[in-house]
């Protein structure tokens, strides 16, 4: 099942934008993969769970 990743989030520390730190993978991401963003402005890195099926 193919999950929608953004590429850019708000960082919860300074405001400014978090920038996702991989690709794509060929088949997607899936739900529960921790994906890895690093914000412009803080350089403050935040690793994040999308769609757990746990939630």
């Amino acid at each position: 099942m193919e999950f929608e990743v953004p590429l850019t989030i708000e960082c919860v520390d300074c405001l400014g934008t978090c920038h996702r730190l991989a690709h794509e993978p060929e088949g997607g991401f899936a739900p529960g993969d921790v994906i890895a963003y690093r914000c412009e402005d803080c350089l403050d890195r935040w690793d994040i769970q999308f769609g757990s099926e746990e939630a």
